[in-house]
């Protein structure tokens, strides 16, 4: 018997048995002292890139769950990531995707004394606050397994979607024509258009007339040839058919992908142009 036990530590020398593959020992043990534990959060567009400074970051918070304590805040900080990386380059399932160059992250290390379960929550872009999305994902953290690669990814559904024409605010003539323009971005700042790696062909993408918060028209709208802007015509209504001025709403829809953003503005219509001013 002490012979084959012997024997058996040649071949396997922790205990007889094999270890585990590819994984780093584990830290020495200190039973009940707090220990440094990193944690590594990244807030992504779903189906696009890190939100980074371009769209103000986001800002992430963790909180222990049994006692309420938040444990964690701060903004995610850094770049968007590589693109090419991120979109085009097939990888294992187990590999990292965003963190193979350098992107946004929020970084924290905790001193944990034992197992914690944690909530962890980002919102953003916080550059764009009619935009902003909010995600939350519960884990355990467990004192001195720090996180590696691409750490926990909270994922932000929607897009950034901005009125540029007419300018906010600005009185619409009774009977003109005016051109709907708007922009459509991802949550991390990546420009939707046609044949890019966020393809406006597979994105629903029109506006809408509004008057008393009912929809008066609906514009199909088109690319305009720059930037990430879409546009279209419509026919300003009369004063009198809306007293309270009209909404312009414009709508991008993905259903495949669960995207879906809007972007609104009301304005005033006149009967006419008001007078220059004279200097």
């Amino acid at each position: 018997t002490l012979f084959l036990i012997l024997l058996a530590g040649l071949f396997f020398p922790a205990y007889g048995f094999p270890g585990p593959v590819g994984l780093d020992p584990l830290p020495p043990l200190q039973v009940n002292k707090p220990q440094p534990t990193k944690v590594i959060v990244r807030v992504v567009s779903h189906g696009s890139m890190v939100l980074g400074r371009e769209v103000g970051g986001a800002r992430v918070t963790i909180t222990d769950v049994a006692s309420g304590e938040i444990l964690a805040t701060g903004i995610q900080q850094g770049e968007a990531g590589d693109q090419n990386q991120i979109m085009r380059t097939p990888r294992m399932m187990d590999e990292p995707q965003y963190s193979t160059r350098a992107s946004a992250s929020f970084t924290t290390t905790l001193n944990l004394s034992h197992p914690t379960l944690v909530d962890i929550t980002a919102e953003g872009p916080l550059a764009y606050p009619t935009a902003a999305q909010r995600a939350s994902q519960r884990v355990w953290l467990v004192p001195g397994q720090d996180m590696t690669n691409d750490g926990i990814v909270l994922a932000l559904y929607g897009y950034i979607v901005q009125i540029e024409h007419p300018s906010p605010s600005e009185p619409l003539i009774a009977r003109d024509d005016v051109i709907l323009r708007a922009s459509i971005r991802t949550l991390s700042g990546s420009m939707v258009r046609p044949h890019g790696d966020w393809d406006s062909r597979k994105i629903r993408i029109y506006g809408e007339v509004l008057i008393s918060s009912r929809v008066h028209e609906r514009l199909q709208m088109f690319y305009s040839g720059r930037n990430a802007e879409f546009e279209a015509p419509f026919f300003v209504p009369l004063p009198k058919d809306a007293p309270d001025g009209i909404t312009l709403r414009v709508i991008a829809a993905d259903p495949s992908g669960g995207n879906f953003g809007i972007g609104q503005e009301t304005f005033p219509v006149v009967d006419k142009r008001p007078p220059t001013k004279q200097y």
